[in-house]
This record gives structure tokens, C-alpha cells and sequence, in this order.
């Protein structure tokens, strides 16, 4: 079941051929975890959504409030009748159909879906999480690189070639060869008690939990936060390296090349994102 502009029906959506997310990926996206009934840090969801729907010019209609969102989210929740207490779920807002590059209007329609549990807690006991680098395509550092659009194909072509050698994730890169994320989340560096990730303007994803951990770190008297460009002579000389989104939490990388990584970091700031949990 889904819910489609207000209205719940099946999950066999027939979508235009005229749909403009399926010809040009002009729309945007938000992946929650949904606790208890409340999707977590879902201000900073609404507000990301909400800018990158104005910096594609998309029109928001005045009921688009993050109370109209939730109450949606809830809707669907009863609609299935009972979901776990901890589920992926998934907003997709995209411009209606009209026009070819040049839409006709920006009015826009939305998908709210069910994608199944999810453990209420975050985990990092990880035993294998071994990463490669992705070099055939880079990512532009620029602000809609930082942006929740459905233009994915670098991300899905990572994780193609991740596939095929065997890494559970690949890293990516921008075009000034930086590292910028992986194609499942942000990254941070950990050296002692420094943790470093790249800044937005390099043109990594703008990430809920990149942000919620900021937070973590920066209130940490004990650990010392940086925000710059990562070169990949780095990723070698690093004691962990942590990956992060909202549906996983926190994944330590424990290989990269010939180096094996420790998780102590790791582990601890899961431990604080739980408490907050």
C-alpha cells in the first residue's frame, strides 16, 4: 500500500509515460526511519525536502507543512493496519507531468512507501566492510550534488562495481579527486581523537545523520571535529573510517586496500545516536 497525493491504494501504481521523474529525475526524495508511529529528526528532514524542492524551482503548496507530512505518514501507517516499531519509509515529491525539459507548471505530486522493518537500534558489529574506490565517473562540487534527487546513476554505478569485486561499498569521488562520500552514505575520518569529514561545498550529500553526528562530536569535549577536503592518500593513514546514513546509522569501514580498521569511534558514537534514540 501507498500513499499517492493523499489517497491510499495499492502498491501497483500506474504511473504517465509524460511522468517527470521517470524521464528527466526531476523530483527529490526522503528516506525515514520511522519509530514508534515518529520518523526520527524529521525537521531536518522537512526542511532539507523543502529546500531542495525551491532550489528546483518546484511550487510548495501552503498545506505542505511538516505536520501534513507526519499526519500523511501516519495515514499510510493505519492504512496498513500494523507496521513494526521500527520501519523505512520513503517520501518522494516529483513536478507533474507536462513539458519536456522545460516543465509546463511546478506543480507537484508526492509517493509516501513502506519499505519494511528496521531494528529500533542502531548496530556497528559489523565483522566484514570492505570498501573500494570508484574512479570511472566523479561527482560535481557544486550544490545540487548535495541535493536528495533521484538523479542516482553515479551511486547505482558505484554499487554495481562494488558488487562486482566483492566491497560491500565503494567511495567516491568529486571532480577535483576528493573524497566526497560512499554510494551509501557521508564519511568521516577518524585520526586519534580527530574526526574529519568533507565540507558541502566539495559536494558531498547534505545528510540528516551527517548532521545529528556533527552535533555528537562538536559537544564532545574529548574529540576535536574538522571540516575539510579528504584526499584518498588520506583514507590509508586513518585509524577508522565511518560511514553514515539514517536507515544504517553508523557503519565502520574494516578494510580498505591492505589496511584494516579499528572501530572504537565508531562503536562509542553509536552508542550516544541510541541514547538519543
Amino acid at each position: 500500500m501507498i500513499n499517492f497525493n493523499g489517497t491510499l491504494q495499492s502498491d501497483a501504481l500506474s504511473i504517465s509515460p509524460l511522468n517527470r521523474a521517470f524521464n528527466y529525475a526531476d523530483a527529490v526524495f526522503e528516506t525515514l526511519k520511522v519509530v514508534n508511529g515518529k520518523p526520527l529528526y524529521f525537521e531536518d528532514h522537512y526542511f532539507r525536502l523543502m529546500a531542495s524542492m525551491r532550489i528546483l524551482r518546484m511550487e510548495i503548496p501552503m498545506s505542505f507543512t511538516q505536520e501534513f507530512l507526519e499526519s500523511e505518514i501516519e495515514k499510510l501507517i493505519d492504512g496498513i493496519g500494523q507496521v513494526e516499531a521500527s520501519s523505512r519509509f520513503k517520501i518522494i515529491v516529483f513536478r507533474n507531468d507536462g513539458g519536456y525539459y522545460l516543465p509546463k507548471d511546478q506543480h507537484i505530486s508526492y509517493i509516501i512507501t513502506y519499505g519494511g522493518e528496521l531494528d529500533i537500534a542502531y548496530s556497528n558489529n559489523i565483522d566484514s566492510y570492505e570498501v573500494g574506490l570508484y574512479k570511472d565517473f566523479a561527482l560535481a562540487p557544486h550544490l545540487l550534488s548535495t541535493l536528495k534527487t533521484t538523479n542516482k546513476t553515479i551511486n547505482v554505478l558505484s554499487s554495481i562495481f562494488a558488487n562486482e569485486n566483492g566491497f560491500e561499498d565503494c567511495l567516491l569521488m568529486n571532480t577535483a579527486k576528493m573524497i566526497v562520500e560512499s554510494s551509501k552514505g557521508n564519511i568521516f575520518l577518524v585520526n586519534g581523537n580527530k574526526i574529519k569529514t568533507p565540507p558541502l561545498t566539495d559536494g558531498c550529500l547534505n545528510g540528516v545523520l551527517r548532521k545529528q553526528l556533527i552535533k555528537i562530536i562538536q559537544k564532545d569535549d574529548s574529540l576535536e571535529f574538522e571540516e575539510s577536503s579528504i584526499s584518498p592518500f588520506e583514507l590509508q593513514k586513518a585509524d577508522e573510517i565511518i560511514i553514515t546514513n539514517v536507515i544504517q546509522g553508523i557503519t565502520s569501514v574494516t578494510k580498505y586496500k591492505k589496511k584494516n580498521y579499528d572501530n572504537k569511534i565508531g562503536q562509542e558514537l553509536t552508542k550516544r545516536l541510541n541514547d538519543l534514540i
